[in-house]
């Protein structure tokens, strides 16, 4: 009886032993989970430091572009068109040969005046030999002074009928030469409106347009209040122009401010202005709209941040911050100029302070974040 009942209590502490190690075993893994519960969850978000640097600081306006030479192309003789050289919209360079009108009767009318030069040249060789001859009979005696002064005005009415005669030469060469119609400048041609045979006159024949398109010039209308940064630009030297294609953010084409009207317009209160621009690709045309960009001066040490952290809001636009603690801050920033993907700030930031620039929408004032920096390339 004794040895059952040592048995049972052996059985009985075995069994409180064991539940004892199972509870020990438990209680640490809930601990665990409770510590894991609480920790928070932190957002990460990419970072750009706030630089300074020095900006150009421009004027941007709407703009034409003009040409600086714009012809149109006429005849000076009166033939039939024998020929266009040149196709419609064809660029050309100075004495390019466009046109060709018959030039077989003006060749005629030059070939007479050189025969009727000739004869009155020989007229004038024998004038001269007439004279000599008279000069010696004058002094012998066997010659009148009258009839000496006749050989006189002989020899200088045949010198003057030479002259008119090579004027008359000259004047058949120009109107040879004017059966070819040559481009008076580089550039190019537009549409033909004169066929092939048609009998053009110096009554007003128009055979074709010609327009300058290198340099090219870039009209625009500044506002008055603009003039007094022109101008201190203008006393500092040139003003450098970029022109803008619409669409287009950084333009590749640029000249200079090369005029500026001298009076400003009372009914709209603008000054008209035109920059010149290389355009030796052609790729410009007269009558284009475009925009002209003036750089007037530049803004040293500027605090420059991305456009893309840029938030609104009632109180304005506004910068988030990594602010102590990593914590983010809000601040109320007012703006400069931009200069591609960077914008001037005016005020609200100082240099070095990190600003959020990604996974805005995500977070809020006062939120602790984890700051990721932008790797470089």
């Amino acid at each position: 009886m004794r040895f059952h009942t040592l048995i049972l209590g052996a059985a009985a502490l075995i069994a409180a032993t064991g539940g004892g190690l199972m509870l020990v075993r438990t209680a640490p893994t809930a601990s665990g989970e409770a510590k894991a519960a609480a920790s928070p969850f932190v957002m990460p978000v990419p970072v750009s430091p706030v630089i300074r640097k020095s900006i150009p600081i421009t004027i941007d306006y709407s703009a034409r572009t003009e040409a600086l030479q714009n012809v149109t192309l006429q005849v000076k003789v009166t033939g039939y068109l024998k020929a266009q050289v040149a196709p419609d919209g064809a660029d050309v360079k100075l004495g390019d040969l466009l046109y060709k009108i018959d030039p077989r009767d003006y060749q005629v009318a030059l070939d007479q005046a050189k025969a009727q030069a000739q004869r009155e040249s020989a007229a004038l060789d024998y004038a001269r030999a007439n004279l000599d001859r008279g000069s010696k009979l004058m002094q012998t005696g066997f010659l009148a002074k009258d009839s000496y002064e006749q050989r006189i005005s002989a020899l200088h009415q045949a010198e003057a009928a030479l002259a008119m005669d090579k004027a008359s030469v000259s004047s058949a060469e120009l109107n040879l030469g004017y059966t070819e119609i040559r481009a008076p400048f580089s550039g190019r041609i537009g549409r033909n409106q004169a066929p092939v045979g048609t009998l053009v006159s110096v009554a007003g024949t128009v055979l074709n347009t010609l327009v300058q398109l290198d340099p090219i010039y870039v009209t625009f209308n500044p506002s008055e209040s603009d003039l007094v940064s022109i101008e201190k630009a203008r006393r500092n030297g040139k003003v450098e122009a970029e022109i803008l294609m619409p669409g287009e953010k950084q333009g590749g084409r640029r000249g200079e401010l090369g005029f500026l009207n001298n009076v400003v317009d009372q009914a709209t209160g603008t000054i008209t202005a035109r920059a010149v621009i290389a355009n030796g690709d052609f790729s410009l045309l007269p009558g284009q709209y475009v925009r002209v960009r003036l750089h007037v001066g530049d803004e040293p040490d500027a605090l420059m941040a991305p456009q893309a952290a840029l938030g609104s809001s009632q109180l304005g636009k506004y910068l988030y911050v990594v602010g102590k603690d990593n914590v983010v801050e809000q601040r109320i920033v007012s703006l400069g100029p931009t200069e591609g993907e960077l914008v001037t700030i005016k005020s609200g930031v100082a240099e070095g302070d990190q600003v959020i620039d990604g996974n805005l929408q995500k977070i809020a004032p006062g939120m602790p974040v984890h700051p990721i920096a932008h790797q470089p390339g």
